[in-house]
């Protein structure tokens, strides 16, 4: 059980790396990478940009579990 767990935060240490990096930053981030970096006429985020914060939350809420998970694994393998 701790090695499945102990992947599963591998994996989504990778996907949150990946993820964070796609965000805007100073420059365009993912909406320069796809299309140029034309602003919206609303004022707010790209529908893009909306997803990719929600999912990197998702991702991130899955990770911080996975980290719970395995603490407690560990301490009753003691």
């Amino acid at each position: 059980m701790v090695i499945g767990f102990s992947v599963a935060l591998i994996v989504f240490s990778l996907l949150l790396m990946m993820l964070v990096l796609m965000h805007k930053g100073k420059g365009g981030g993912l909406s320069d990478m796809f299309g140029g970096g034309m602003q919206s006429s609303v004022g707010g985020s790209s529908v893009a940009e909306r997803n990719l914060d929600r999912i990197t939350i998702v991702i991130a809420l899955l990770w911080f579990a996975c980290i719970v998970v395995l603490g407690v694994l560990m301490k009753l393998d003691s």
